[in-house]
């Protein structure tokens, strides 16, 4: 389990997320790496968590291998659960864009510019499309061994740019501002391991059933935290020295992608070499979430369920590849919208799922037989309710690009995304009362 996720996160889209903090919020290092690592460490409770129902179900988080409802059902209901299978799907798309661009800006990068950022797209996108057409076996396989060079590769990075890192630098801008930034980060790294939550249960449904809660949820927290947080702080580091740099200035200039392939610059050609095999890395991170997407188009109904999932993940993969090659130059914008939009939605439906649980089926716990009979699942309609009103708390408190919520507007002098916080909060608060509305006036 730990290989797995170390596998799927010891990724070069993730050195390039780290470039957030110093880049774009103005945090000193101390101050990002200190916000990314906690920010991890809460959000991949979040997909430990779920990962704990593969075993003990048998069933996927989204849909089992034989087309089952999974147990999102148990939670959300028949009807409104497919709100959360569409935007499973925008999570794993919106991954693979991100893998295939930033796979694409470092094998431009490592060409000197010769190949362009759009075949380096549909690349990583082909050799995706090759490792996960085969299925869970050969997935499970490649992602055993596959963080061993990841790892060694990226130890190389730490070494020959760590001496240029810029650990003294302050962070920008009044008490106010620098507070607000560091909420922000707090809450983008947060979503970014619990973003696996809505495909957590999918790779372990092979497990034995009698495989302990405990030890997989510390065991899929290690690798998450691991994986990511160990490239995140090599991408901190690299976005601290950009300034005091000129070849990573010059760089940062071209892609995010690109900074990472200057990072190796000392190394000369073995430097390449490194570089390619990091920019490689990242199918490891793409594999799973292509997969998640074929399981997750075939729970979208009983049509889409007849059609094998092979077919599903071609289209996946169509998809993420063009939008990848047209979002290729706005690589922090996608980062920063994609990842605080997801972070909403999962931290506000793991809430849900686990009032469910500890609330109103501590006793009784999940009948899985029933999970493909509509008439003893919950109707869902305080699900529904709930995950609406912690919704609209996230729209208040959000602090995006494109949107300023009116809250999130009073923070520090350009606002803070207290989005996630505050949607979850809000659907934690309402749900228990309105499903035990629900289960005393229908009865499930």
């Amino acid at each position: 389990m730990i290989s797995l996720w170390c596998s799927a996160n010891l990724t070069a889209n993730h050195v390039t997320l780290g470039l957030l903090g110093p880049s774009v919020y103005g945090l000193s290092f101390l101050d990002s790496a200190m916000c990314s690592v906690f920010g991890i460490s809460v959000g991949a409770l979040c997909t430990a968590y779920m990962a704990t129902f593969g075993p003990r179900s048998g069933n996927r988080t989204m849909v089992s291998f034989q087309g089952k409802f999974l147990g999102i059902g148990y939670h959300m209901g028949w009807w409104p659960s497919r709100i959360c299978v569409v935007l499973n799907l925008v999570i794993m798309l919106g991954y693979g864009m991100i893998d295939t661009v930033v796979g694409g800006q470092m094998l431009s990068a490592i060409s000197g510019g010769s190949t362009s950022i759009v075949v380096g797209v549909v690349i990583v996108a082909l050799l995706t499309y090759i490792l996960t057409v085969f299925g869970l076996p050969i997935l499970h396989a490649y992602e055993r061994y596959g963080w061993i060079p990841q790892a060694v590769m990226l130890l190389i990075l730490a070494g020959c740019a760590g001496p240029y890192f810029n650990t003294s630098a302050p962070s920008v801008g009044n008490k106010e501002t620098v507070i607000a930034n560091r909420l922000s980060v707090f809450a983008l790294f947060l979503s970014a391991p619990s973003g696996w939550a809505p495909a957590g249960a999918d790779f372990f449904v092979y497990f034995p059933e009698r495989t302990s809660k405990r030890l997989t949820f510390f065991l899929c927290w290690t690798g998450l935290t691991l994986g990511y947080a160990f490239t995140v702080l090599i991408g901190t580091g690299i976005a601290s020295g950009i300034k005091t740099r000129a070849a990573w200035a010059a760089a940062h200039k071209i892609s995010p992608g690109a900074v990472v392939v200057a990072g190796f610059e000392p190394l000369g050609r073995f430097g390449h070499f490194c570089a390619v095999i990091v920019m490689l890395g990242v199918i490891a991170n793409n594999a799973p979430g292509t997969y998640a997407c074929g399981l997750s188009f075939q729970c979208l109904g009983s049509w889409p369920l007849k059609i094998p999932r092979m077919y599903w993940n071609t289209l996946s993969v169509v998809i993420y590849t063009i939008c990848g090659a047209v979002g290729r130059n706005h690589l922090y914008s996608i980062f920063q919208n994609f990842l605080s939009l997801m972070g909403y939605w999962v931290t506000i439906w793991v809430v849900i799922t686990l009032e469910e649980q500890l609330i109103f089926r501590r006793n009784t716990g999940y009948i899985w037989e029933d999970w493909n009979d509509r008439k003893k699942l919950p109707i869902g309609w305080a699900a529904l309710a709930a995950f609406v009103i912690g919704w609209v708390g996230a729209v208040l408190c959000m602090d995006q690009v494109y949107y300023i919520g009116p809250i999130a507007g009073l923070i520090g002098d350009y606002g803070s995304d207290i989005g996630l916080f505050i949607g979850a909060s809000w659907a934690a608060l309402v749900f228990p009362g309105l499903r035990y509305l629900e289960k005393k006036a229908i009865g499930r």
